[in-house]
């Protein structure tokens, strides 16, 4: 009977997928439950599986105390040393006892348990079984769809492809026959829960690692891949041998590998360029098939200018922004494109903007053309940002000591709290006032005094040390 009861334990096993020490467990609970239906509760009851013998043992246990408090679960030193000499105190006293006959309550409890414990088991097993998959391709049928999500028979389990992870163009329905992405696999109360993806990069990289041999063998590696699911990808290689061209291998004979992957993908675009460490180099292939002019790198911002010709801009940008969006991902940095029309606006644009700031601030009392240029070199290119910095930060300047700065603040000062041309008007009255040749004669004695003053701060600046 034993041995007719481990080689059913066994078959079980290997049917389910099952530990075999975790279905002796299961047994020896079943047991143990059966029994306390039977014998009661009241005791303490261990079952251990004897594996000479192949038999489940039922031992009445006590525990070793110096005091009995619990006479059914409890016994004193010296009654237990009486039947086992060897105990001691903390130790348990374990008596076996003949499992009595099971009437039908406590076997239909014993089948519970095995079947509780076995189903617990399988689901175990099958969430470790598809959790260390996740990352690889796998194939299956559609079941059945609800509420757009597709049920996807995997074997031993239903998996689940989400809207979120389905390519747009697919249509999917019972009996099909798909291959996705296992994304995660989580463990609930119902068993494994395994999610499912086409839309994911991951799976693009694994189809080019079933179709291309050289990828498999390492002599080809991928470095980056940037996805708009459905509608087109980009793909970054490199191989590790001189002699073997990465993107003639990924594309194959006449394009039959890619055209391979691109069926799998339902007529998805795919471009293979190779990778290039610097980013400046390889936002060029990255934006293929635009011909790329020249490209600035901000590492600060890593911001890639790329300039373009002015019929490569819609080329470069692609439908909607696609081409430019990919390149980003793939190279990591962010792009910005210009047309080579476009930079020049851009630089007139700047360059009447210098002027006009040059102006502004050679006209301010006391400042002139040549200090006017240093002030914008170094940063401060308005009034209201000169009013926002300090003696200390103009001092830095070259050739401005700390009375220059002092007087040109006081002067931007005076200049910025001047009303403005609109309110004098509105101020002003439209009578000509009878000393005008008086005030005209004011007028020249102030451009006079400018001039005086400008004359005296570039002298000062010749003599006051400079401080950088």
């Amino acid at each position: 009977m034993a041995l007719d009861l481990i080689q059913v334990i066994e078959q079980i096993g290997r049917e389910k997928g099952i530990d075999r020490e975790v279905l002796i467990d299961a047994v020896g609970a079943a047991i143990l439950s059966a029994s306390r239906k039977t014998l009661g509760i009241l005791s303490e009851y261990r079952v251990d599986f004897d594996q000479a013998s192949g038999r489940f043992l039922l031992y009445k246990v006590k525990k070793i105390v110096e005091e009995v408090t619990n006479p059914r679960t409890e016994m004193t030193l010296e009654e237990a040393r009486q039947h086992q000499p060897g105990l001691e105190l903390g130790d348990e006293f374990r008596v076996e006892v003949q499992p009595p006959g099971f009437g039908r309550i406590a076997a239909q409890t014993a089948k519970q348990v095995i079947i509780q414990r076995i189903r617990e088991a399988e689901r175990d097993s099958i969430y470790q079984s598809f959790k260390n998959r996740e990352g690889e391709l796998i194939t299956g049928i559609v079941q059945r769809v609800v509420k757009s999500n597709v049920i996807v028979n995997v074997g031993k389990t239903e998996a689940i492809l989400p809207p979120r992870e389905q390519l747009s163009r697919e249509d999917y329905r019972p009996g099909d026959r798909i291959r996705a992405y296992i994304v995660e696999v989580k463990k609930g109360s119902r068993g494994a829960t395994v999610l499912l993806s086409r839309s994911h990069p991951g799976m693009l990289l694994r189809l080019f690692e079933i179709e291309v041999p050289e990828i498999e063998e390492g002599i080809v590696e991928i470095k980056g891949v940037a996805r708009e699911p459905g509608e087109r990808a980009k793909i970054a290689v490199i191989s590790r041998d001189s002699n073997v061209d990465p993107v003639g291998a990924c594309v194959g004979y006449r394009g039959s590998r890619v055209q391979a992957i691109v069926r799998e993908l339902g007529g998805e675009k795919i471009d293979i360029i190779p990778w290039q460490e610097k980013p400046a180099n390889f936002v060029r292939n990255a934006l293929a098939p635009a011909q790329v002019e020249s490209v600035t790198a901000d590492e600060s911002s890593y911001a890639l200018h790329v300039v373009v010709a002015d019929e490569q801009l819609s080329l470069a940008i692609g439908r909607r922004g696609q081409n430019a969006r990919l390149a980003a991902k793939l190279v990591g940095w962010r792009v910005d494109i210009k047309s080579r029309a476009e930079l020049a606006r851009e630089t007139e644009q700047k360059a009447i903007q210098a002027r006009a700031t040059l102006d502004e601030l050679a006209g301010v009392p006391g400042i002139g053309p040549s200090i006017a240029g240093r002030l914008v070199d170094a940063g401060f290119d308005t009034l209201d940002r000169l009013m926002q910095t300090s003696v200390e930060d103009l001092m830095t300047v070259k050739g401005i000591g700390s009375r220059t700065a002092a007087k040109i603040l006081t002067a931007v000062q005076d200049v910025l709290s001047r009303p403005a041309p609109e309110e004098e008007a509105a101020e002003t009255s439209e009578e000509v006032p009878l000393e005008e040749e008086a005030v005209g004669e004011e007028e020249a004695t102030k451009e006079e005094k400018v001039a005086v003053e400008e004359e005296i701060l570039q002298r000062e600046e010749a003599v006051e040390p400079e401080i950088a």
